[in-house]
């Protein structure tokens, strides 16, 4: 009865629906119930999949007498705003691995460097009994974040950023563009989402001047088009349209799967 566990941001929300929507070898599902599963939970249930909500003090003990099937998966959604305070994030995370790690055969973490707080996780927390694997690219060096997650790895990050030519642009996926009011303050863009002048004061000081507008084609956040229109209007910014990619995020977690999987066989 393998039990692999996923943390994650909930800017990778979408992307962790897409996994478990295409991924036959599930059997179980379970989701963390907190106060940040809400939109998961949501888009989960719009798609028809099926899964238990469980309260995290409640996890080792259901995982124990529920997860009888060949593959359980457990996903645990956290706050974005941890990337507010690099050392808090560092501190949840690791503390949430040491937590699941009583149950699971592999944790994988959706996050990327994130500031360099978590590069050394996987060192750090080896003396652990189960495998843990933050997202990595094809070379095995860590994602620097969920942007250069979607637009294939830091290669292609640079080179988005070099075609800008100076210009300061804003990314945004879709889940940036559903939550950007709280994810300027967590990016230090002001201390209140809905606090805009402060927004648009620092956005010109460090001469952002567009917006690139990164489309996964995933399809949860029904909105982005418009979101993404409305946020330019406010901010006075030209839209750049960016076709971002799953292969990267895609090839880490089968990698990872599959290894735990065929370790447990």
């Amino acid at each position: 009865m393998p039990v692999i566990s996923l943390i994650g941001c909930r800017m990778f929300e979408d992307e962790i629906v897409h996994l478990v929507e295409h991924d036959p070898l599930i059997d179980n599902l379970i989701v963390v119930e907190n106060k940040d599963c809400g939109g998961l939970v949501q888009k989960l249930d719009d798609i028809g999949i099926s899964y238990k909500l469980v309260p995290e003090a409640s996890l080792a003990s259901r995982c124990s007498d529920q997860c009888a099937d060949p593959y359980c998966f457990v996903i645990n959604i956290l706050e974005f705003a941890l990337h507010a305070v690099p050392s808090n994030l560092k501190s949840e995370v690791y503390s949430k691995v040491e937590e699941m790690a009583s149950y699971s055969e592999g944790i994988l973490l959706f996050y990327g460097l994130c500031g360099n707080v978590l590069g050394d996780v996987e060192s750090d927390l080896g003396n652990l009994e189960c495998k843990i694997c933050i997202l990595k690219e094809e070379n095995g060096e860590i994602i620097d974040d969920c942007i250069g997650a979607v637009l294939g790895g830091r290669e292609a990050y640079l080179h988005h950023l070099k075609s800008f030519k100076g210009i300061g642009t804003f990314f945004l996926t879709p889940m940036w563009a559903a939550n950007w009011g709280d994810m300027l303050v967590a990016g230090g863009f002001g201390k209140d989402p809905n606090d805009v002048e402060t927004s648009k004061f620092v956005f010109d000081a460090v001469g952002y001047k567009k917006v690139a507008k990164l489309d996964t084609g995933l399809r949860y956040e029904k909105k982005f088009d418009d979101i993404v229109k409305e946020f330019a209007e406010i901010f006075d910014f030209d839209i750049l349209n960016i076709e971002g990619e799953l292969g990267l995020i895609e090839g880490c977690y089968r990698k990872f799967r599959n290894e735990v999987l065929k370790r447990e066989h």
